[in-house]
């Protein structure tokens, strides 16, 4: 992880108003040897830079103007119009409150880091979505990673016992390196 080249064929989309949010982020990870970087200074601008940009990773801020972190998030994973729906998204917000990481988890989001951030926060999270990608989950109104981070035993009644079948819910297999 702390190899210098470590990030050196990702491309990454920086999303924040903020001009010195965005220089902070692209400080850190052009340590980690990111060369193709993109600034987005909202979600407006960045719905137009990720289909001519491409990136591998985004990286957005949850509050600006005019469409914020939260909404472009939606259009990412959600719109007809959006060409890159499995795209990792690390959501950046000053709000850690357990609601607000909660409802960025169930916008579709992969992680959360809140600010002011941390070189080695940035990092472990950039290398969560690419070491360890969750497959993505289509279900009644979600779209996105799997939330359960843990293969935990499920105590009580087995509710997707005809799993594949019938149910509205189906995991969409990204393959090797999960899209990244």
């Amino acid at each position: 992880m702390s190899e210098r080249g470590y990030l050196e064929r990702i491309r990454l989309l920086i999303v924040d108003d903020n001009a010195f949010s965005r220089q902070l982020i692209k400080g850190v990870v052009q340590q980690f040897g990111a060369r193709e970087i993109h600034e987005s200074e909202n979600g407006e601008r960045a719905m137009e830079d990720v289909k001519s940009f491409k990136p591998d990773i985004i990286i957005a801020d949850w509050v600006m103007n005019p469409i914020n972190g939260m909404e472009f998030v939606h259009w990412l994973r959600e719109h007809p119009d959006s060409p890159a729906p499995f795209t990792p998204v690390i959501m950046v917000s000053a709000y850690s409150h357990l609601k607000n990481i909660m409802q960025a988890r169930d916008a579709g989001i992969n992680e959360f880091l809140v600010k002011p951030i941390s070189a080695r926060a940035l990092i472990m999270r950039l290398q969560a979505v690419i070491e360890k990608p969750r497959q993505f989950v289509r279900a009644d109104g979600y779209f996105g990673p799997d939330r359960r981070r843990k293969d935990l035993p499920h105590r009580g009644q087995e509710r997707r016992a005809g799993f594949g079948e019938d149910d509205d819910e189906e995991i969409v297999d990204l393959g090797p390196g999960g899209g990244v």
